[in-house]
């Protein structure tokens, strides 16, 4: 991945070295095994980033459920990093206990394409999913002026964690989809006789050969 292109989805995560609040990191080979949820926020100090910060913090244990990490990441220093820190634990009373990465230079930024030409040095509001053998599997990016929706990124590793282990997909809201409710998608067939074979198999709930849906086995 050269500098300054966007991350695709399947690809590998660049690798770098950096200095946070908990100390350097060595990304992702400190995180081999864990799924991350690496973000980046416009400045430190600002309204609309501390409320984020906040609502992440809020669904940390959630996320530690599903063995995800989260990493933040924006170009300032790391006493910045530090001192907003503390300020949201002394005013919200609200502990951040993920590391944020002290990107001052700007070169971890750059290599994953969150800087955007029209948004001067500030980085965007981006977000990658990366799962456990280190390969992005979402990308979501934000304008500076629109909060993020943590619950939806939260969702969204859920999902993917499931169309893994179950090799199905997810609708819509899942697992609140509007008919489907908190079933899943069973992949489409290979072939004519799979498709014949699906409709007897599933019955009642293939709408047709190309639309099959279950309950998740655990």
């Amino acid at each position: 991945m050269s500098e300054g292109s966007f991350p695709l989805l399947g690809s590998k995560v660049a690798s770098f070295e950096a200095k946070t609040t908990h100390g350097i990191i060595k990304f992702p080979d400190n995180y081999k095994g864990k799924w991350v949820v690496l973000f980046s926020h416009p400045a430190d100090f600002t309204p609309v980033c501390t409320t984020e910060f906040v609502a992440f913090q809020k669904r940390y244990d959630d996320f530690k459920k599903l063995n995800t990490e989260l990493i933040g990441l924006s170009i300032d220093q790391v006493f910045s990093h530090m001192k907003w820190v503390e300020w949201i634990k002394e005013k919200l009373d609200v502990e951040i206990k993920f590391p944020i990465i002290a990107d001052d230079m700007g070169e971890i930024a750059k290599k994953l394409g969150m800087v955007h030409p029209g948004k001067g040095t500030n980085t965007v509001r981006a977000v990658f999913i990366i799962d456990d053998k280190g390969i992005v599997r979402t990308v979501l990016y934000y304008p500076q002026e629109i909060g993020r929706n943590m619950d939806e990124i939260l969702r969204a590793v859920k999902a993917l964690q499931t169309s893994d282990k179950y090799k199905v997909a997810t609708p819509a809201n899942w697992p609140n989809n509007d008919f489907l409710g908190d079933e899943v998608i069973i992949p489409p067939p290979g072939s004519e006789k799979e498709a014949k074979e699906r409709l007897e198999k599933y019955g009642d709930n293939c709408y047709d050969w190309w639309f099959c849906h279950k309950k998740l086995e655990e």
